[in-house]
């Protein structure tokens, strides 16, 4: 298990979490410094993911000071503890299960359980989740996160699912304290063709676009 922990500090600069699903082992260890150059401070890396516990080693060792390395789509208590296992600096599932959460907020890991009602969203918020992820946050789009957030001020949210360079001011400005980017973030055609300059250059429009949206909210 690594030594490093998770960084609010480093999260909260730019609060993007980049989901890393499905991508080939040399290439996610290629791309991982490139994202840190880019801006972007944390990283998930998801369990179904070939390799993902290695690549989250990988990870925890290369990247200690710069990134936040988690774990993607752990629904089980065995997943919980192979990605804890294997370095892990924070959880995010894509459903609400109480052991899972529980037994992070028990061990201090930050956890991003994902729900998608009001009533899921405050019981994933009243068992300890650090933040909750509302997924998927496109079907219904900023509006739903906004209609949320209403009654619901107090509880941190994380969209996931859809969020694009486009959408993102919409979806800050709806309330969303951080936002859950996979396939939009991770652009294949540029991972296929090892463009590593051209993917960071699209990493940082992300990076940028945020500073963007965030100082016109405030």
């Amino acid at each position: 298990m690594s030594s490093f922990t998770f960084s609010w500090d480093l999260f909260n600069t730019v609060p993007i979490i980049g989901i890393i699903r499905g991508l080939p082992v040399a290439s996610v260890v290629t791309l991982l410094p490139v994202y840190r150059q880019s801006g972007l401070t944390t990283v998930e890396i998801t369990m179904n993911t070939p390799g993902a516990e290695e690549l989250i080693q990988h990870a925890v060792t290369r990247e200690p000071a710069g990134l936040n390395i988690g774990a993607g789509t752990v629904c089980t208590l065995a997943e919980l503890e192979r990605a804890l296992a294997a370095g892990a600096q924070f959880i995010v599932t894509p459903i609400l299960d109480e052991t899972v959460i529980r037994t992070c907020v028990e061990r201090g890991i930050p956890v991003f359980p994902g729900a998608f009602t009001p009533s899921e969203i405050y019981k994933a918020w009243t068992l300890g989740a650090s933040m909750v992820k509302v997924f998927p946050a496109a079907s219904l789009g900023p509006h739903y996160l906004k209609e949320v957030k209403g009654p619901l001020n107090e509880i941190k949210l994380v969209p996931t699912g859809g969020i694009t360079l486009a959408n993102l001011p919409d979806f800050l400005k709806a309330g969303a304290d951080g936002l859950g980017i996979g396939g939009q973030l991770f652009d294949k055609t540029l991972i296929q063709t090892q463009n590593w300059s051209g993917l960071q250059q699209h990493f940082r429009a992300f990076a940028d676009q945020y500073r963007a949206a965030r100082s016109e909210r405030v």
